[in-house]
């Protein structure tokens, strides 16, 4: 079941985050890598910038994703799934319904070095952006130190691509 997070989810969101992110040890420059990943002082601080966080529940809660409005998109922030319940289309159902829930452009950055997350957000129908745009976008949209904005890519949305001009390929039917 997909339900939006409340306060009473904080430690399970944090948990999930940190549980899902120690795949980046190692992959990520060093010098952005913390323990924990990310602080409770950095997740209070993320959901106060208006970061909502929607959940996937079974006996708890095994995924989240953070969906931001922001200026004239929505963003995806701090996808993670349990590492355990990891490769059971959680992610993708999450993804899917937070598609429906805004009819915005939809941007999603994540690390470049982390190419697992780079095809599932193709597979989700998002397209990378150029390198220029790449910079552009996270200067605007998020609020990241400058070592992020280097090692990062951003991936956008349909909606994204045809607003600013792109030429997009009719996306692959799905099997």
């Amino acid at each position: 079941m997909i339900r939006r997070c409340g306060a009473n989810d904080f430690d399970a969101i944090f948990e999930i985050i940190n549980d899902a992110a120690r795949a980046y040890r190692g992959v990520i420059p060093e010098d952005r890598w913390h323990e924990p990943y990310m602080s409770r002082e950095h997740l209070k601080e993320e959901i106060e910038a208006g970061v909502v966080f929607w959940g996937w529940e079974e006996e708890n809660l095994a995924a989240v994703m953070g969906f931001q409005d922001v200026l004239d998109v929505s963003l995806i922030r701090h996808a993670y799934v349990r590492s355990k319940k990891q490769g059971q289309g959680l992610g993708s159902r999450l993804f899917a319904f937070l598609r429906e829930q805004t009819d915005r452009p939809m941007l999603v950055g994540t690390w470049a070095a982390a190419l697992w997350a780079i095809r599932f957000y193709e597979k989700q129908g998002f397209r990378m952006v150029t390198e220029e745009e790449k910079n552009c976008l996270l200067k605007k949209y998020w609020n990241i130190p400058e070592r992020q904005v280097e090692t990062s890519v951003v991936l956008a949305d349909r909606r994204w691509m045809t607003a600013s001009g792109e030429k997009v390929p009719p996306l692959k039917a799905r099997k």
